[in-house]
């Protein structure tokens, strides 16, 4: 793996784990991904949340910014969607690519080195 690759997946990966690293934020995330592609109104996350306001619009630009989520106009309403699966798929992914990488033993979860 080349060096500047792998200091652009880690500050990647990073900015993605640190968007998730709010109880408040990943429940945002969860209520958004349970509601599938169409999304909730800004008010109906706000409901199933419980986070309302400016916290639920501070919580919902940080994970705009990590490219978790968007938010469309549509009317006199604000869609907000889960848009990244695949992101939530691959920083899992990043942190058990490199599971047992260092070690002398067999990965007792995976069963290589």
């Amino acid at each position: 793996m080349e060096i500047e690759s792998h200091t652009d997946n880690l500050t990647r990966a990073a900015a993605g784990f640190a968007a998730l690293g709010s109880e408040q934020r990943l429940t945002v995330l969860l209520a958004l991904v349970r509601a599938g592609p169409a999304g909730l109104s800004i008010g109906a996350l706000g409901e199933v949340t419980g986070v309302t306001g400016s916290t639920l619009t501070h919580h919902m630009k940080i994970l705009a910014a990590a490219e978790l989520v968007e938010q469309t106009r549509q009317g006199r309403s604000i869609i907000c969607a889960a848009i990244a699966y695949e992101r939530v798929r691959s920083l899992s992914h990043f942190l058990l690519t490199e599971c047992c990488a260092d070690a002398d033993a067999p990965c007792p979860e995976h069963g290589h080195t």
